[in-house]
């Protein structure tokens, strides 16, 4: 099932977002257009009942905006990361700062590597996502600590895309929206799937809060398959973040 958030914190893009790392081939951010996109979605999880925290810019780190990768924020801890990308290796200390507030901390510890974006939490399960960011031993070390407070977990192989939640996202308390790449995997066969077209791939990365579907703008054949879920659907432009290899997960840390 689906969980209730109440809490939502972020990371304002900084003047260096086009030095982050990306293979999309899209061609350089706009700074300003970013921020106003980033400004849009800050507005949208308010308008979904979070409290949301912005973090500001972090010197030196022009992937930080993407906060997602540097927790797993379960009800009862807060698993800092180590995030599988060098570059973003230190982004994840200001995070345990700011999480310490809200959770009791754990983390990651190197050889492990992990991403948040290749964690997925469906109530108490976990699908964890095994990529060229999320190697085993931290996904074991995860495992580990989710079992610890009572949950349980799966790995999943990740063969293409990003991260995870690239191609694999909770849309509803036993639903997913998934690429095609995804649909026929063994790991997820006890949920029911919408699947995504393969020309709008970029629309799995849907964002569910609080019974609101947040999606990518432009993908209209997945958001006519969302309509099957009955839920509220927004549309958000990412055009600017796509071209950085992120999306809606990306931009906030839900809790």
């Amino acid at each position: 099932m689906s969980h209730k958030f109440t809490r939502a914190l972020c990371r304002r893009p900084g003047l260096d977002l086009a030095a982050g790392i990306t293979t999309s081939g899209l061609g350089a951010p706009d700074f300003i257009l970013a921020c106003e996109q980033f400004d849009r979605y800050v507005a949208l999880l308010d308008e979904c009942g979070l409290d949301v925290t912005v973090l500001e810019a972090l010197e030196g780190f022009p992937d930080a905006h993407f906060v997602e990768d540097t927790a797993v924020v379960t009800p009862d801890v807060a698993v800092i990361t180590h995030p599988g990308a060098p570059a973003r290796q230190g982004e994840q200390h200001t995070i345990a700062k700011a999480m310490a507030a809200h959770r009791t901390l754990a983390k990651i510890e190197s050889p492990g590597t992990l991403d948040g974006g290749d964690i997925l939490m469906i109530g108490t399960h976990f699908l964890i996502g095994v990529s060229d960011r999320t190697n085993d031993e931290g996904a074991r070390q995860l495992g580990a600590i989710l079992e610890s407070h009572g949950n349980t977990w799966q790995a999943v192989p990740v063969a293409a895309g990003l991260h995870f939640k690239s191609s694999v996202n909770l849309v509803g308390p036993d639903t997913l929206l998934v690429t095609e790449v995804f649909a026929g995997r063994r790991e997820l066969a006890d949920f029911e799937q919408i699947i995504v077209p393969p020309e709008e791939e970029y629309a799995a990365n849907t964002l569910l809060i609080n019974g609101r579907l947040i999606m990518p703008t432009g993908y209209p054949e997945t958001r006519s398959r969302l309509g099957d879920t009955g839920m509220p659907i927004i549309e958000l432009d990412t055009s600017e973040f796509r071209r950085m290899d992120g999306g809606l997960t990306c931009l906030s840390l839900r809790f």
